[in-house]
C-alpha cells in the first residue's frame, strides 16, 4: 500500500466520521423536515460510500467510508453525564441507524458485484 493510497483511506475515515455526525443533527432537526432530512442523510452516506469505492477502485474504501459512519454513531448514541444525547427514541432515529448500515453495505456489495469479469469487453454470454 502506497502512503497517497494510505492518506485517501484516511480521508475516507475522517468523511465517514463528518457524515455520521451531520447525519445524526441532520435526521432530528425538525419535524418539518422529517423524511427529506432522514433521506438526505442516508443519500449521502451512500453517495460516500459509492464514491469510495469508484475512485480507489477497492470495496474495502467504501468499508473504511461506512466504519467512520458507524463510529461517529456509535459514540453520538452514548449518554453524556449531563444527560444529553443525540439520537431519542423515535422512528427516524430508528431509521437513521438501520436504514444507515443497510445503505452503506448495500451499496459496496452492489458497486463491487455488478459488473461481472469480462462484462466490458464486447464477449456474449451465452452463445446462440
Amino acid at each position: 500500500m502506497t502512503v497517497p493510497r494510505l492518506l485517501a483511506f484516511a480521508g475516507l475515515l475522517l468523511l465517514g466520521l463528518l457524515t455520521g455526525a451531520a447525519g445524526a443533527l441532520l435526521q432530528a432537526a425538525s419535524w418539518s423536515w422529517f423524511p427529506g432530512g432522514l433521506l438526505l442523510s442516508l443519500l449521502a452516506l451512500g453517495a460516500l460510500c459509492y464514491g469510495g469505492v469508484k475512485a480507489l477502485d477497492a470495496r474495502s474504501a467504501g468499508m473504511v467510508a461506512g466504519a467512520g459512519w458507524l463510529l461517529a454513531v456509535m459514540l453520538l448514541t452514548t449518554t453524556r453525564p449531563e444527560g444529553d444525547f443525540v439520537f431519542g427514541a423515535g422512528l427516524g432515529s430508528y431509521a437513521y441507524l438501520l436504514g444507515g448500515v443497510i445503505v452503506a453495505f448495500t451499496t459496496v456489495i452492489r458497486t463491487t458485484t455488478s459488473h461481472p469479469p469480462g462484462a466490458g469487453q464486447g464477449v456474449p454470454r451465452l452463445a446462440k
